[in-house]
């Protein structure tokens, strides 16, 4: 038994390394296989590449680029695109910090710079935002320019007004000055004739004797009852006496009750009759209490003045 046992397990252990040994030349064989795949694969690849560059440079040599491009097409596709994906970050950090205008005038030169490449999608939106940013930006300056426009007509409404305002309150204070001068010249006028009137005049004459006296005294005060109104200088002419003289003697003949009446601010000597005064008397007792007013408007009906000789020739 135990020698039929021991062969079998000698023949169980030979049939095991056999099995061992197939496995091992399995894998190396197919190692083999794998290493030839990827070899052929790289072939391939290798093959395409140089195709694809050839295709490339012969379509730029139709073109007829000239002698420095020609140099750089040489240079491998993917270090091109590297120096100029930098390039074009050197030109965005340069341009970032610049003012809004050349900002402005960067962003079309950028679009039209890379129109031609594949840029990625951050870089488009990049330039989207800045173009928008540019849109806002003109919209905004249009609309302070016609901010400032309207700001203009307004002020340049209200300046005018402040004009016309200020020239009216001129013309008004201008009126106001001429009235007021001509009312100044016009009482400086009154006062030189109320001076003049009550002024010694050098072509008086002294009063004559006294029968000359008696009879110019009666003609004196008809004069006055005659004409109900007198101006005292064409008074002083008429009888040859000086103005001073007449206001004395129409005070005198006053006095004695001879003439009644008042001098008024012009130089004027108004003759009241007794009939008259009694009139305006029994006016006053009929109608008991009277204001000036009334009587001033009343005056006319109580009190005549109109000249006996020029009634006596209507």
């Amino acid at each position: 038994v135990s020698i039929h046992g021991g062969a079998n397990v000698n023949k169980h252990c030979t049939s095991r390394k056999e099995t061992y040994t197939n496995i091992a030349v399995y894998l190396r064989a197919y190692k083999m296989d794998l290493l030839l795949l990827a070899g052929i694969a790289t072939a391939l690849l290798v093959v395409l590449i140089t195709l694809v560059f050839l295709n490339k440079g012969k379509s730029k040599s139709d073109g007829s680029p000239p002698a420095p491009a020609q140099a750089e097409e040489n240079v491998p596709r993917r270090a091109q695109v590297v120096r100029n994906q930098r390039n074009r970050a050197r030109v965005a950090q340069v341009a970032e910090p610049v003012a809004d205008s050349e900002e402005e005038d960067t962003i079309p030169q950028a679009q039209h710079d890379y129109a031609g490449e594949k840029i990625g999608a951050k870089k488009r939106a990049k330039l989207e935002a800045k173009a928008q940013k540019k849109t806002e930006r003109e919209q905004e300056l249009r609309h302070r320019e016609e901010q400032k426009k309207r700001d203009a007509l307004q002020e340049e409404e209200r300046r005018k007004l402040a004009e016309i305002e200020e020239q009216a309150e001129k013309d008004r204070e201008q009126a106001e000055r001429l009235a007021r001068e001509e009312k100044e010249r016009k009482e400086h006028e009154e006062y030189l004739m109320m001076k003049q009137a009550f002024s010694v005049e050098e072509e008086g004459f002294e009063e004559e004797d006294a029968d000359e006296q008696q009879n110019s005294l009666q003609e004196f005060i008809k004069f006055i009852q005659d004409n109900k109104v007198v101006v005292l200088e064409d008074l002083a002419v008429q009888f040859k006496l000086k103005v001073q003289a007449v206001i004395d003697r129409i005070g005198e003949l006053q006095k004695e009750e001879r003439i009644t009446g008042v001098i008024d601010d012009r130089g004027k000597f108004i003759y009241i009759s007794q009939e008259e005064l009694k009139s305006v008397a029994k006016f006053i007792k009929q109608r008991g209490r009277i204001s000036i007013t009334e009587l001033a408007e009343n005056s006319n009906q109580l009190i005549h003045l109109t000249p006996i000789v020029a009634s006596e020739s209507a």
